[in-house]
C-alpha cells in the first residue's frame, strides 16, 4: 500500500490530527497509569513507547492508525481515537482513550463518530468493531451510543472482550485486518 496521507478530521469542537512527539508525555502518563487497565495495562515506559510508535506506524503500513483528539479552541490534546488493524486484530477496530480532564463532555463520542464515518465513507473498510473489556462500563455505553451492537460470534483478540459491531459482517475478513 502506498504511504497514505494521514487525514485531519474536524468536528464542531475537535480537530483529529496526526500524532507528534509532543503528544508522548500525556500519552505515556495515561498508559503507565491504572487508567490503562482496560487496555491490558498499566504498561511500563518501553511498552507504552512501542504502542505510541505502532499507533503512528499503522498509517504507513495499513492506511489507518491513531489520531490525536485536539480541542479546536485551545489546541490542547485531549486523548486519542484510532482505527487499528494488523496481526493483533481479527477485524478493523475503532478504539478511543481520553485524558482525565477531557471526560464527561461527549468528546469521545464526537471523535469516534467522525473517525467511524471516515472509516466507512472514505477508507471504505468492510467491517469495523470495538473490542471492549467487559468491566469498562463507560466504553460499553459509548459503543452503544455510537450505534454499535454486541456481536457474540465475532472473533476477538482477547476471549474475555466484548465485541461491538459498528458496521459490516465478519464473513470474508481475515485474521490480521488490513494485512491482506
Amino acid at each position: 500500500m502506498p504511504h497514505p496521507e494521514i487525514p485531519q478530521l474536524v468536528t464542531p469542537r475537535l480537530r483529529l490530527r496526526a500524532m507528534t512527539r509532543a503528544d508522548w508525555p500525556a500519552y505515556a502518563a495515561l498508559m503507565m497509569s491504572d487508567r490503562a487497565r482496560f487496555m491490558g495495562g498499566p504498561f511500563d515506559r518501553p511498552r507504552a513507547w512501542g504502542m505510541f510508535c505502532a499507533d503512528h506506524a499503522q498509517w504507513d503500513l495499513l492506511g489507518c492508525g491513531a489520531l490525536m483528539i485536539e480541542d479546536r479552541t485551545t489546541g490542547q490534546a485531549l486523548g486519542q481515537v484510532a482505527v487499528n488493524g494488523g496481526p493483533l486484530f481479527p477485524e478493523w477496530e475503532l478504539g478511543w482513550l481520553l485524558y482525565p480532564a477531557a471526560e464527561g463532555r461527549g468528546l469521545a463520542f464526537e471523535a469516534a463518530s467522525a473517525l467511524r464515518d471516515w472509516a466507512r465513507e472514505t477508507r471504505r473498510l468492510p467491517t469495523l468493531v470495538s473490542y471492549v473489556d467487559a468491566g469498562n462500563h463507560r466504553s460499553r455505553r459509548l459503543a452503544e451510543r455510537l450505534g454499535a451492537v454486541q456481536d457474540a460470534t465475532a472473533p476477538r483478540p482477547d476471549p474475555a472482550d466484548l465485541v461491538y459491531r459498528h458496521f459490516g459482517t465478519p464473513q470474508g475478513t481475515a485474521e490480521g485486518a488490513g494485512m491482506g
